[in-house]
């Protein structure tokens, strides 16, 4: 017999993901559906979200842009997903992490689980008191700059990582 769905995600792993969306709080995307009300059809809504999860057939939706207020008079723009896609994204996390954490440098610090600027800034302060000298990196254009040929094959799973495990198993 034919397996029903092209990709295994089980149903806990939605639940479990939407644990975490709803203890984060946040708020609504372009659909304007905040998380009480997501929770009002909660079973139909996960779901939905799985079943086009495991089918292969889920894309998320556009995100709502906020620009935030910087200190220089300028703003940075943030986008917030809908409820359903915060929940997709938290899937998705779930199965990455334990394979892509292990692959990254012990100091790199920036969006990883228990880590903070705070232990980068800890970090370096140790090693100012042991070193002599400074290498300081802009990164702000530096994947403009680089030939994509060499890291194309890392990112390829982060890359498609939000259009739901297309190409997770495929090698």
């Amino acid at each position: 017999m034919a397996k029903a769905k092209p990709f295994s995600i089980p149903k806990r792993d939605v639940w479990d993901a939407f644990q975490k969306v709803k203890a984060n709080q946040g708020a609504a995307g372009v659909d304007g559906q905040t998380i009480a009300e997501f929770e009002a059809d909660l079973a139909n809504n996960l779901y939905r979200l799985w079943n086009r999860m495991s089918s292969g057939s889920y894309f998320p939706p556009p995100v709502r842009r906020v620009d935030l207020p910087k200190s220089d008079g300028r703003t940075r723009p943030l986008g917030i997903p809908t409820v359903g896609d915060r929940v997709a994204q938290e899937v998705v996390k779930q199965y990455l992490e334990p394979i892509l954490e292990p692959r990254f440098h012990a100091d790199s610090y920036g969006y990883r689980p228990g880590r903070s600027a705070i232990d980068a800034l800890r970090k370096t302060r140790q090693r100012c008191w042991r070193f002599d000298w400074v290498l300081d990196i802009d990164v702000q254009s530096y994947f403009d700059s680089i030939d994509g040929s060499c890291c194309s094959r890392r990112f390829v799973i982060i890359r498609t990582a939000r259009g739901c495990f297309s190409t997770l198993s495929a090698g």
